[in-house]
């Protein structure tokens, strides 16, 4: 009875207007992502309704070559975009940081062993595994998710599973929707397809699929609360030159730009491939600033770059980790990316890993808006 009474309150105390608006300006946003590809395709001269399949299902498709000015200069934007962090991060003094004394919950424990028990069903090619297959990706993800919330309540205490769990729920269906959109740009792209390893796996083409989506909100959401309870990391992202992001002039001609580039994406998709990464992030920032909305990234102001740098480290690392798993699983991506497809860390290639930086930031960016005015909750410090 009393945890009915708990629940009953927690719904009475949400910001349920906060929220529509926020489920409204996504629904921009998603309208924004969807068009433009499509008025290029039309402009390209090709036919609009290949693109309209849902679900999208990606094919195999041959890119141009390798080359090296074109790796050399992603190469080099990449380094500069990341270097003045690495530099504060390399450069702070020592100290003696306060470790934290609460144990690792039990619970996290658990979600260790649904891991691994989820990683052996991915990889292993025995009969019994298979049978269960399509249950492995969500279950990796699960387990890592409540890894990540138990390492933080033993680092500080608490974590965004516990402290806010309506609010946590309610990523994973947004988070369902939200990769979907990914899929559907990479028709245009065609930069990842999807193959299996011979063997004949039943798998519900939309089901299954957003059910493994439906974990990548919450991974990154939890992820960057963890790395906030690092002092170090806290140290080397603030102090920096203001950044203000609240010039609706601005934020006028990078929306009209992201939205021409994205039609470029439609039509001419070898050379723009890199947006696919980018625009939802310029789309949504655009749109938040033009109406005068507050954002995860206003701290930015005041040299305060957590919000920026942990989670562009969370979304790395947990590519780091999809990638991993995906290596050995018997349904698995693939890529094919013009000109920079080499050196491959597992399937992908090792540019490809730097679209993992401004994907945290989206993720972000979407995750605080449902956070609403309690968005500073999202970091432990």
């Amino acid at each position: 009875m009393q945890r009915v009474s708990s629940f009953s309150r927690a719904l009475s105390n949400t910001h349920w207007l906060e929220w529509l608006r926020a489920l409204l300006l996504l629904a921009a946003t998603a309208g924004l992502l969807l068009l433009p590809p499509l008025l290029g395709v039309w402009l390209s001269g090709q036919d609009v309704t290949d693109y309209l399949i849902f679900p999208p299902h990606p094919e195999i498709y041959e890119q141009p070559g390798f080359s090296w000015p074109v790796f050399l200069l992603i190469a080099v934007v990449v380094l500069l975009s990341v270097m003045p962090f690495l530099y504060r991060f390399l450069t702070l003094r020592k100290y003696q940081q306060k470790t934290q004394s609460t144990p690792m919950p039990l619970w996290g424990w658990l979600g260790l062993i649904v891991t691994a028990f989820a990683w052996w069903v991915a990889w292993s090619r025995s009969e019994v595994a298979i049978s269960i297959y399509g249950h492995s990706f969500p279950l990796l993800w699960l387990g890592y998710i409540v890894v990540m919330n138990a390492l933080a309540v033993r680092r500080s205490g608490s974590c965004l599973m516990l402290a806010h769990p309506f609010r946590f729920l309610l990523l994973f269906p947004v988070s369902g929707v939200f990769w979907w959109f990914f899929e559907y740009l990479n028709l245009f792209v065609k930069n990842w397809y999807y193959v299996d390893a011979g063997v004949s796996i039943d798998r519900d083409p939309l089901i299954a699929p957003t059910l493994a989506f439906a974990t990548v909100l919450p991974a990154v959401a939890s992820t960057i609360y963890w790395l906030s309870t690092f002092k170090r990391l806290n140290d080397a992202s603030v102090g920096y030159w203001s950044l203000r992001l609240k010039s609706a002039y601005w934020a006028g001609w990078v929306l009209l730009a992201t939205l021409l580039s994205l039609i470029g994406l439609g039509g001419w998709p070898q050379h723009v491939y890199p947006l696919v990464w980018i625009s939802p992030l310029l789309i949504l920032l655009a749109i938040l600033t033009l109406r005068g909305h507050a954002t995860v990234f206003e701290s930015m102001a005041e040299g305060d770059w957590r919000p920026f740098w942990l989670p562009a480290l969370a979304g790395l690392i947990c590519g780091f980790f999809w990638e991993l798993w995906n290596y050995g699983s018997l349904l698995r991506w693939e890529y094919s990316v013009p000109y920079v497809d080499r050196f491959l860390i597992f399937e992908m290639p090792l540019l490809g890993y730097a679209g993992y930086l401004p994907f945290g930031l989206e993720c972000i960016l979407i995750v605080s808006l449902l956070w609403g005015a309690d968005r500073k909750a999202l970091f432990a410090s």
